[in-house]
């Protein structure tokens, strides 16, 4: 196919021209240019040098990488069947070649022989860092399998790839399969209207009466948190915890593939010579064991747990005084909660929700990210895969005037045709080129609920919080100033110190300074009064000792699943949940209740054996930011410049290109410590 706009890399992705039929022969063109540049340069008798060996085999899986992140990225924002299957039917081929590359002896002998030769003295850190990690990569990419062994390897990375994009669409297709029809107005009571005017419009368009809610995020949690019956909250519940569970479709029942999956990681692992998927995951990680990681969970959970046990005392004498609500379910968890929350703190989030409209929560964290970094951000106009998605572009004073420091995209809203979450992925990483430098380009994407009944959308405090904690990955990527591609941006990043940019964004959000400039009252305009803000501020660590288990359950139940669990051998995997709940948890679901079969971080993501990197991250975010508070004593203000600036220079500019603890060293003098998390969580406990 002639003129194919995946194959156009001189700017950016060609959105108004992709079509899913461009797929195939992109992705067989790319493969094949790739195949025939490895062949040639293993072929060669001489000595690998950098930029004879190295900087081709960058510049050519540069390319693969944008063709296929374009059509991955599609796949998830546009998930309609032409595209479901463009993307399915190449990711064999793609898995494939990923595979073999990872076992070529030969272009292993190559990078060892440029790692063991007096170029590589001569390199930058940087580039020793690139070659030091593509020779431990080979080795857990089977390498050095036998050769025998090498073809079962390569089976295994191509059936956990189908696995995980099945996962993923099994558990979009069952979210989308479910809803709940209500005629009966008195059912809404308690719903918030903008709520109420979402689901109207909702069944508007399947040409149905009364209103129409899903299991998406911005129609499930205000029920849960707001819809005074019981008995919508605990039809909504139940269909959300048992979507693509054996309780559903079959065809769309996740059950067979997490066993699958967790078979074939054991299988991989030891096959490498590893006791667990859990071991082999920690090699390229900040953490050295799962041990060391179970230690680190426990010793939180030991922490939190009277906490814990505080909140959920409390909120049951609540329900049982306040409703007469002697048996607490969990589809009156969140209810319950939001009724105490009011009472205790004289406000709801619905009430915080008015003063957060989209084009005052942008030009705030516009603002922060300015006044942090020196940069500012203007809109940009770019091709986009929908008309609701916007283009920003960064910049900053230079030697020769404003100077192009990266570009994003911004997909705020839900639809039914995108994956659920939020998540940050990139487009275009920073890198030399010929002509200079390629800046950035990164994807921001929400699932916030969109504008109604012609207002502008509005936006919950945790709304605001997910979309600074995506801005910090992004501006990880971004704001690099590595021009090497595999350690540039989050290239080459520990995964378990990958959150920390993220998780120090959200700090921002609790901050006056801040909130004070970033709100505007939906129907007034006025701004958050500091009376309100002064209770959100009494009220966040509301129920903190509850969600810090809920956390370290999740991380905990993960670890042991790809540690000491075997599928088909003793326990069952729900059993092994129900172990970890014994040990950490202090809230206990019903037994119907299918969490695991809805937990893409581990089975469609990135996150196996790795979901206590929040936590881990969590640390370190939290002691970053202490740095802006020690600075707001001198300053006046925690949008310190200076600060920011070195925070650029020694957490985000830096990328991959050295361990993540050397940066986090660099920017605080020492060590991480765990207390600025512990008194940001509220639990320190005081004299």
């Amino acid at each position: 196919m002639t003129n194919n706009p995946l194959l156009d890399f001189s700017s950016l992705p060609r959105f108004d021209a992709i079509q899913p039929d461009h797929v195939a022969p992109a992705i067989a063109e790319l493969l094949g240019r790739y195949q025939t540049l490895i062949d040639e340069l293993t072929a060669r008798p001489d000595t690998p040098t950098w930029d004879g060996f190295a900087a081709p085999i960058t510049d050519m899986g540069e390319q693969l990488g944008r063709a296929w992140g374009i059509v991955g990225h599609l796949h998830s924002v546009n998930d309609v069947p032409a595209w479901r299957d463009a993307y399915n039917a190449t990711l064999p081929d793609i898995t494939r070649f990923y595979s073999t590359l990872g076992q070529n002896l030969a272009l292993f002998a190559k990078y060892k022989a440029l790692r063991d030769s007096t170029e590589y003295g001569r390199l930058s850190a940087a580039r020793q860092r690139i070659l030091d990690n593509e020779v431990r990569d080979f080795r857990l990419s089977g390498a050095e399998l036998p050769e025998d062994r090498k073809p079962r390897f390569k089976e295994i990375q191509e059936e956990l790839a189908a696995l995980s994009t099945k996962f993923s669409e099994n558990l979009l297709d069952a979210t989308n399969a479910f809803a709940e029809y209500v005629t009966d107005a008195s059912l809404l009571a308690g719903l918030p209207e903008d709520s109420i005017e979402a689901a109207r419009e909702a069944a508007q368009r399947d040409d149905r009466d009364g209103w129409k809610f899903t299991l998406h995020m911005p129609s499930y949690l205000p029920v849960m948190q707001y819809a005074d019956s019981r008995a919508l909250r605990e039809r909504m519940y139940r269909a959300y915890a048992t979507r693509a569970s054996e309780f559903g479709e079959p065809a769309r029942d996740n059950s067979p593939l997490i066993d699958r999956i967790l078979a074939l990681r054991a299988e991989e692992s030891r096959m490498l010579g590893f006791a667990s998927f859990a071991e082999l995951s920690m090699v390229p990680k900040m953490a050295d064991s799962p041990d060391q990681v179970m230690d680190f969970l426990r010793d939180l959970a030991r922490r939190a747990r009277p906490h814990a046990q505080r909140d959920l005392d409390e909120l049951r004498a609540f329900a049982r005084n306040e409703f007469g609500l002697d048996d607490l379910q969990p589809w009156d968890m969140a209810w319950v909660s939001e009724k105490l929350r009011v009472q205790r703190y004289a406000f709801s989030e619905q009430e915080v929700k008015q003063y957060f409209p989209e084009h005052k929560v942008l030009e705030g964290l516009f603002r922060v990210v300015e006044g942090l970094y020196g940069v500012s951000i203007k809109p940009d106009s770019a091709p986009v895969w929908h008309p609701d998605v916007r283009f920003f572009r960064i910049e900053r004073d230079g030697e020769r005037g404003r100077e192009l420091v990266g570009q994003f995209y911004l997909d705020l809203y839900a639809r039914d045709t995108k994956r659920g979450g939020a998540w940050m992925d990139e487009a275009i990483t920073r890198r030399s080129v010929a002509g200079g430098v390629q800046t950035p380009v990164a994807y921001l994407n929400c699932n916030f609920p969109s504008p109604v009944g012609g207002k502008p959308a509005t936006f919950t405090h945790d709304d605001v919080i997910t979309l600074f904690h995506e801005t910090g990955h992004g501006l990880h990527h971004l704001l690099t100033r590595v021009d090497d591609l595999p350690v540039s941006g989050i290239h080459g990043v520990e995964w378990d110190a990958v959150e920390l940019p993220s998780q120090f964004m959200e700090n921002f959000c609790w901050e006056w300074d801040v909130l004070s400039g970033m709100t505007a009252h939906i129907d007034t305009g006025a701004a958050l009064p500091r009376a309100l803000y002064d209770k959100m501020i009494a009220a966040r660590n509301f129920q903190s000792g509850m969600q810090t288990l809920r956390q370290i359950e999740f991380a905990l139940f993960d670890l042991r699943l790809h540690h000491d669990f075997s599928p088909g051998q003793g326990k069952s995997m729900l059993q092994m949940l129900e172990e970890v709940r014994d040990e950490v948890a202090v809230v206990r679901p019903p037994a119907w209740n299918r969490f695991p079969h809805s937990f893409s971080h581990i089975f469609a993501g990135g996150y196996a054996a790795g979901y206590y990197s929040y936590k881990w991250a969590e640390v370190l975010s939290a002691d970053a930011f202490e740095a802006f508070e020690e600075a707001r004593g001198i300053a006046g203000t925690v949008l310190d410049t200076a600060t920011g600036r070195r925070f650029w220079d020694e957490i985000l500019a830096v990328g991959g290109s050295r361990p993540a603890l050397e940066s986090f060293k660099a920017f605080r003098g020492r060590e991480p410590r765990p207390d600025a998390l512990l008194r940001h969580s509220g639990m320190v406990e005081t004299a």
